[in-house]
């Protein structure tokens, strides 16, 4: 693998799952989205793997959402699309063992196609969450659904319709129960992997099971609301180009609550 990289503790039970391309701040090309899928799908089949830690490299960002070099072509159809962010978390791809995120720096965008199929999100103090899809005449759509299984409603409209002119600190993201664990900055990982090497100890049987159940309770509701994602996506996404624009003329300025 190029973009991902795996480390598992044999004596813990743990998995660190790690985005690696810094350079770009841990955005996802089409590479690192088939790596995710493959490690996911491949610690299915690891028993000694009972608990798992999602991670970015660097000190910048966790994630950044979808590569804008990355080239996807799309149907002309408003109810078809083609989003490999969806294969990228570990319940698109049936993992049913508990993953716990470790956030630093920026999460942003897609970066909730992750977030939101973890089980919680651990975060050092000055990591900033923030979805600026509307900035640049984007829908929010799988993001903001993912957003709201986690979050009151009021924390994502705002956090979706402020865009990039304003990012949720970790402070706040702890508030609003985004973040279950604040840690000083440069633990997230260090905390996740001690919390993970806890639940590794339980019997993974009973975890997995809690697991699926929690999943249970979540999947029927987002399953209709992603039904009605690529349209609204398609409909009201400007061109490519006019994206572009948008995002060449951005203003560096922005707030943090």
């Amino acid at each position: 693998m190029n973009t991902v990289r795996l480390d598992v503790g044999e004596d813990t039970g743990v998995a660190v799952v790690t985005l690696d391309r810094p350079g770009r701040l841990n955005a996802v090309d089409l590479a690192m989205a088939r790596e995710l899928s493959d490690v996911w799908r491949g610690l299915r089949f690891d028993d000694s793997v009972r608990a798992v830690v999602l991670t970015g490299s660097g000190e910048r960002a966790f994630c950044t959402g979808i590569d804008r070099d990355a080239v996807v072509p799309q149907p002309s159809s408003p109810y078809m699309q083609d989003d490999p962010l969806l294969g990228v978390g570990p319940k698109a791809n049936g993992l049913w063992k508990p993953v716990i995120a470790a956030v630093e720096g920026m999460a942003c965008g897609g970066a909730f196609y992750l977030l939101g199929e973890c089980e919680f999100v651990v975060a050092g103090a000055g990591a900033t969450f923030f979805d600026p899809h509307t900035t640049y005449g984007m829908v929010s759509a799988y993001e903001s659904m993912l957003m709201a299984q986690r979050m009151p409603y009021g924390e994502v409209a705002r956090m979706v319709l402020m865009g990039g002119a304003e990012r949720l600190s970790a402070r706040r993201a702890h508030e609003v129960g985004l973040v279950s664990e604040l840690t000083e900055d440069g633990r997230a990982s260090a905390a996740a992997v001690d919390r993970a090497a806890v639940i590794a100890g339980y019997p993974a049987e009973a975890v997995q099971g809690s697991v699926r159940a929690l999943w249970a309770a979540r999947e029927a509701g987002l399953a209709q609301a992603f039904a009605q994602a690529p349209h609204l996506i398609a409909l009201g996404n400007l061109p490519g180009a006019r994206q572009a624009e948008l995002f060449a003329a951005r203003r560096p300025g922005f707030r943090t609550r």
